[in-house]
């Protein structure tokens, strides 16, 4: 029997004879990514054809490249990669899954085809690089049309999408509960945000319209209402600090896309506390300024609220630099609220009774504490250090009051605060 010991990393020593040894292949990072969008802008019928515009965000730290899948079955063509913070385009290849699969895609299919995409820098520590995929699909399976009529079917795991109709045409049905609205151009846009975890098999079905004249939004148009809630992307997450405290911590993602706006106005809700401000811009990594401002001093900085200052009236304001014409920044900003009346201890129950306004909202429990109630539908599942986390999506444009309690388990794990810093 040959004599085989290791001598070395990369020698082996077998029956008195030195052998180098093949190096080893550091397996990359595994890719990961966030604040999914998806739109459908369906073609001439009868082509079989539909633009999509995906915006998704790299959010492996020190990642340089990201790799999004072309879907087997559909011929692409027309591909174009933006930069969403600079509005810049992209260099990028159609590769194989053996590549993809190599640069951290953890699953990639070798027989499938990926567009590769050489990022504008590295993605910064607890930060992101958002992009845009611009691609044409032909897919006649997804998208068929016969006389007056069109359907769009198509299987869809993303989260938050839209289809849009082709000029002319009118919504017949949709399968799935959707926010209908009718475009500047007269286009009719279905849109929606999946609250469950499975994929949804969407149907959209249309016909040609025999409606003359101009659109008449008019008003409409401009109500908060009427703006498409699964395109926007503010998210925050609530860690409660325990209850004795009234206390906890949260961050909010913020995205400021109109040129010449320098600052974010965060006003403090009446009966609450604000302290330990902080922001950086999510993109970059890069610090910002940050000044919390109460009663004159908001009237003597020209700052506007939106209401009349009074001398309760705190408002944390966050300094950037203004984005130009087609780019975008965004922000994640971090504070500590204390607020006796919405965060409570009563008896020996934990009481949270706020309202959430955005579509994602998130909120941790305390070390130590068990959910009992929760008066809104949420996902709920338990982190790494042992804390509960429910998990809101409301899909409307108004506000949902959320009524949670919780009881005392007796543990101690996950004692360690969060700072409203986790990612």
């Amino acid at each position: 029997m040959a004599f085989v010991s290791c001598i070395t990393p990369r020698h082996f020593l077998v029956a008195g004879f030195f052998f180098a040894a093949a190096p080893l292949i550091a397996q990359s990072p595994r890719q990961t990514d966030a604040d999914h969008y998806t739109r459908y802008e369906l073609l001439a019928p009868g082509s079989a054809k539909f633009k999509i515009l995906y915006e998704v965000s790299a959010t492996t730290p020190g990642a340089t490249k990201y790799y999004n899948v072309i879907r087997k079955g559909s011929v692409a063509t027309d591909e174009a990669v933006y930069d969403r913070m600079s509005g810049k385009s992209l260099k990028f290849s159609v590769v194989n899954g053996r590549v993809a699969a190599r640069d951290g895609v953890r699953g990639a299919d070798s027989t499938t085809e990926y567009i590769g995409i050489e990022l504008p820098r590295k993605v910064p520590e607890k930060g992101e690089v958002r992009l845009l995929i611009d691609k044409t699909y032909e897919d006649a399976r997804s998208y068929l049309a016969g006389g007056d009529t069109l359907v769009f079917t198509r299987g869809l795991g993303i989260k938050k999408n839209s289809v849009v109709l082709p000029a002319g045409y009118e919504l017949t049905s949709v399968n799935y509960p959707s926010q209908v609205r009718t475009e500047a151009d007269g286009r009719v846009q279905v849109s929606y945000i999946n609250i469950g975890t499975a994929e949804v098999p969407y149907v959209v079905r249309a016909r040609r319209t025999r409606a003359t004249g101009a659109n008449v939004a008019g008003e409409l148009a401009r109500d908060s209402r009427m703006s498409e809630r699964a395109r926007q992307d503010r998210e925050i997450v609530y860690f409660l600090q325990q209850p004795e405290t009234n206390a906890f911590d949260l961050y909010h993602d913020y995205t400021e896309s109109r040129p010449g706006v320098d600052k974010y106005l965060n006003v403090v809700r009446a009966g609450s506390r604000v302290s330990n401000p902080s922001a950086y811009v999510l993109d970059t990594g890069e610090p910002l300024t940050v000044r919390t401002l109460k009663g004159d001093a908001i009237t003597r900085a020209s700052i506007d609220v939106g209401s009349a200052v009074t001398p309760e009236t705190e408002v944390v304001v966050i300094d950037f630099k203004a984005p130009a014409a087609g780019e975008s920044v965004r922000l994640r900003i971090s504070e500590t609220y204390t607020d006796p009346v919405r965060y409570r201890l009563a008896g020996d129950v934990l009481v949270w009774d706020r309202a959430f306004g955005r579509p994602a909202n998130a909120m941790v429990l305390p070390a130590g504490w068990e959910l009992t109630n929760c008066s809104v539908p949420a996902t709920v599942s338990v982190q790494e250090d042992g804390r509960v986390r429910l998990d809101f999506v409301n899909p409307r444009n108004d506000e949902i009051g959320v009524l949670v309690t919780a009881r005392r388990t007796g543990s101690t794990r996950g004692t360690r605060s969060t700072g409203g810093k986790h990612d």
